[in-house]
């Protein structure tokens, strides 16, 4: 199979090269072609990847279950052959596969992202609030070309995307390439796993059977845990030193966890508490994205002149970059588990989706059944079997209740080689359906000033968004965007 990465020069794409190279998905691709509009980038990445110390160790978290007998590489299986590319067309002939993570304006826009917001006494974070509406009206105009490319140059290729924000870009995707496009994006999975570690539980590589979870990206709930029969949820938010063990049970107070009743993905932080997320963020000397900003354009010209050297300098830098994930968050000088410093996890579940939609198995049991991950897709769940009654006229139904069944959410999903299936979920409490519905309304917006050049719609998003919510603001907030992005004016039709 052959995969090619839009965004080949990006900063985590070494991630998906080892899990390809020397774990249990290795085999899975023969050929990886990495794509970028940056030259420099693609060689400073490349350089990493050819210093990168290959070995046959397990892959944490997964085991044996997707490889070997020892959870390594499958026998007889090789690298991936890689190619770099600046042309699109070229990068997508003969592709099989399309994983998009780009970042349009790069680093520097993203430091514009937050600076914008941050400067009007706003939250300033790279995808929820202000930042992630601006990062979304640059970034689905560039990716609805890949997608047109695409239905050009290999049309039936799948789009794994992970190119940020999620849940929107997905979503102005669907129109285009249909159930050919999968969001991905490694906060859920990652929430359910580390919460049923921390109750006690195993979860099995690729199975989902009695986890509950709803939302959108970057705004979800994991709401139940269930075990022969027994939800084991309500037990470990009673359980302040078993909340204590992983990043999601610290963010927030024990007894609010437990009143909630379920555990929120780690971006509610900035809607829980907001006022000290904020002020956290305005008294740090730099954004998020200067720090990352600044790391790599240091980094990137030592990469393509390192040598053998060029990976132990990234994988430093990866580090550095994982340890000040959530800095705001963390006010009185706490450090992240080692668990959360391993490295990747996005790359285990496009690989798992990719894997999939081959056809592979990741089942602990040949009868285990299909893949089962927390996904972005439609909310519509399959039509009812052979002899239901239904009617050509009904409604599609949603997987979960209260949102339109044609907006995209986050929820787990089966994957089979013709694609992801949304699994029912149970309805929102009315405070957190009322939290989706409104931001579902912002992500809409903006897909539709993105896609139709509406920029009323856009002012709309930015003021509706509940992070902001004023319509001054609003205004404010686009005009800024467009000061600091003037190509932006031009994405909005000639009234």
């Amino acid at each position: 199979m052959r995969l090619m990465i839009a965004g080949g020069g990006g900063f985590r794409v070494p991630l998906v090269y080892r899990a390809l190279a020397s774990g249990p998905f290795a085999g899975l691709v023969s050929e990886l072609v990495l794509f970028d509009v940056d030259p420099a980038r693609l060689n400073a990445i490349a350089a990493v990847l050819r210093a990168m110390p290959l070995s046959t160790t397990p892959t944490p978290d997964r085991g044996a279950a997707a490889g070997g007998a020892d959870g390594g590489p499958p026998a007889g299986a090789r690298p991936p052959a890689i190619r770099t590319t600046a042309s699109l067309p070229d990068a997508l002939r003969g592709t099989d596969l399309v994983f998009a993570a780009i970042r349009p304006g790069g680093t520097a826009g993203r430091v514009a992202d937050e600076r914008v917001a941050q400067d009007l006494g706003l939250l300033g974070q790279e995808t929820t609030g202000a930042g992630g509406i601006s990062y979304a009206l640059r970034t689905i105009p560039e990716m609805l070309h890949l997608a047109r490319q695409m239905r050009e140059h290999c049309p039936d290729a799948w789009l794994i995307n992970f190119t940020n924000p999620a849940g929107m870009v997905t979503e102005s995707l669907v129109p285009v390439l249909g159930r050919k496009v999968i969001g991905i994006c490694d906060s859920a999975g990652g929430l359910v796993h580390r919460a049923a570690r921390a109750a006690g539980l195993s979860l099995p590589d690729g199975r989902l059977d009695g986890v509950g979870y709803y939302g959108l990206n970057h705004l979800g709930w994991l709401y139940r845990l269930d075990a022969s029969g027994r939800d084991r949820l309500p037990g470990l938010l009673a359980d302040a030193e078993a909340l204590a063990t992983f990043e999601e049970g610290r963010l927030f107070p024990q007894p609010f966890l437990a009143e909630l009743g379920a555990l929120p993905n780690e971006y509610l932080y900035y809607y829980y508490q907001l006022d000290s997320a904020a002020a956290a963020m305005q008294a740090m000397a730099a954004t998020r994205g200067e720090s990352i900003h600044h790391q790599q354009a240091e980094l990137y010209p030592r990469l393509a002149a390192a040598g053998s050297g060029a990976y132990r300098l990234w994988d430093a830098a990866r580090r550095s970059r994982e340890e000040g994930y959530l800095a705001e968050a963390r006010t009185h000088g706490e450090q992240r588990d080692e668990s959360d410093l391993a490295g990747g996890g996005y790359e285990r579940v496009a690989l798992a989706v990719m894997r999939a939609l081959a056809g592979g198995s990741s089942g602990t049991e040949p009868d285990a059944g299909a893949t089962q991950l927390i996904l972005n897709t439609p909310n519509t769940l399959p039509a009812g079997p052979a002899g239901a009654a239904t009617t050509a006229e009904a409604a599609p139904q949603p997987a979960i209740p209260g949102l339109p069944a044609d907006a995209v959410v986050e929820v787990p999903c089966t994957v089979t080689p013709d694609g992801a299936v949304p699994l029912p979920q149970s309805a929102p409490a009315p405070e957190q359906l009322a939290l989706l519905r409104r931001v579902k309304e912002v992500e809409q917006l903006t897909v539709r000033a993105a896609t139709h050049g509406d920029r009323a719609a856009a002012v709309g998003a930015f003021s509706r968004h509940p992070l902001v919510d004023s319509t001054d603001l609003g205004a404010a907030l686009l005009t800024g965007y467009e000061r600091a992005f003037p190509a932006l004016r031009a994405l909005w039709r000639q009234e």
